[in-house]
C-alpha cells in the first residue's frame, strides 16, 4: 500500500508540473485552475443550477460561491431565479464567459496535442488505455462512460492472454496452466481462422480494453463460445451479456445450429450470464486443472 500512495503522489506531482497547473493563472490567462473549471462546466449547457453545478465539481459550497462571486463581477457568469425551484439558483456564461471558454479550450487542446504529439499511435493508444483504467478504477460510481464492442486489433491476441492469467490467479488462484490454456486458443484461433465461420470481440469502456468472448467453429453445425472475460473493474455494466449476445448472434447469423461453451462451476458470474442468454446445462465433470480441483460444466444453446 505504501508504494502505491508513493507512487501516485509522484504521478500527481508530475502531472500538475506538465500542464502548468501551479501557474498563477491557467494557460496563461487569468483564470485560476478553479475559475476555469466553473468556466468548463457552464459551458456544456445553456443553463446549469447552481446546486447542481456543486456535487458535479465535489466543491466546497461558500468556496464556490467566492468563486462565482469573482466571475459574475468580472461578467462571465450570469445568476437568475431558477424557473423550476424559485429557491434555486441557475447560472450561465454571458457572451464574454462564452469567449473566455473557447480561449481556454483552445489552449488546452493545443497544450495536450503538443504533449503528446511526439508519441506514436501505439503510444496513444496505451495513453488512452492507461487514463481510462485509472479513471474506473477510482471512480466507479460514474455513469457517463462511453462502452463500445469491436473487433480484434493489432496487440489484442497478447492483452487476451495476460489479462486471462492474471485475472484467474488474482481471483482464484489458478496458476499458468491456464494463461497457456488461453495462448494455446488464441493462437489457434489465429492460425487456423475461418472469417466466415468464426469471429472474436473486444470491449472498451472509456477507451480502455474491459473485456473479450471469442465465436470458434467447434464442427460443421455447432460453434462454440470461448475465453469470455470481462475486467474486475468494468463488472456491473452488462459488457459481458453484450458480448456474450454479440456471439450468438453471429453464430446464428453464420448457419450454426447450436452454440456450446464449456466453464467452471466456481464461475457464478459467468453462469449467470450463460443462463440469461438461453444457455441449459448439459452435463458436468470434476477434474483437477490449474492447481485446482473444479467442475467442468458443458452449457449449449440450441440457434434454430
Amino acid at each position: 500500500m505504501t508504494g502505491t500512495i508513493d507512487r501516485v503522489r509522484a504521478f500527481n506531482r508530475r502531472w500538475t508540473e506538465l500542464l502548468g497547473l501551479l501557474d498563477q493563472g491557467l494557460l496563461q490567462t487569468s483564470h485560476s485552475l478553479t475559475e476555469a473549471r466553473v468556466i468548463f462546466e457552464l459551458a456544456q449547457r445553456p443553463v446549469t443550477g447552481r446546486s447542481e453545478l456543486r456535487d458535479r465539481l465535489g466543491i466546497d459550497a461558500s468556496y464556490l460561491t467566492r468563486v462565482l462571486t469573482r466571475l459574475e463581477e468580472r461578467g462571465l457568469v450570469t445568476t437568475t431565479p431558477s424557473t423550476v425551484d424559485g429557491r434555486a439558483l441557475d447560472l450561465a456564461l454571458t457572451p464574454t464567459g462564452q469567449a473566455a471558454f473557447a480561449q481556454l479550450d483552445e489552449r488546452s487542446r493545443e497544450q495536450i496535442a503538443a504533449l503528446i504529439s511526439p508519441l506514436s499511435a501505439n503510444q496513444n493508444r496505451d495513453l488512452v488505455e492507461a487514463m481510462g483504467v485509472i479513471s474506473l478504477l477510482l471512480r466507479p460510481e460514474r455513469a457517463d462512460r462511453s462502452i463500445s464492442i469491436r473487433g480484434l486489433r493489432p496487440g489484442d491476441l497478447g492483452w487476451v492472454v495476460e489479462r486471462h492469467g492474471a485475472v484467474y490467479f488474482d481471483e482464484f488462484g489458478w496458476n499458468t496452466d491456464f494463461e497457456a490454456l488461453i495462448g494455446t486458443i488464441v493462437a489457434d484461433y489465429h492460425s487456423n481462422h475461418k472469417p466466415d465461420r468464426e469471429n472474436a470481440w473486444i470491449a472498451e469502456v472509456d477507451g480502455a480494453r474491459a473485456g473479450c468472448v471469442f465465436c470458434c467453429e467447434r464442427d460443421g453445425t455447432t460453434a462454440q463460445l470461448r475465453i469470455l472475460l470481462v475486467e474486475p473493474w468494468a463488472r456491473g455494466l452488462q459488457i459481458g451479456s453484450r458480448l456474450v449476445d454479440e456471439c450468438v448472434t453471429f453464430a446464428r447469423s453464420v448457419g450454426y445450429a447450436s452454440i456450446t461453451l464449456w466453464t467452471n462451476d466456481v464461475l457464478a458470474a459467468a453462469r449467470r450470464i450463460y443462463v440469461a442468454a438461453g444457455f441449459r446445462l448439459v452435463d458436468e465433470e470434476r477434474h483437477h486443472s490449474f492447481d485446482h480441483d473444479l467442475t467442468g460444466q458443458n452449457w449449449t444453446l440450441e440457434l434454430t
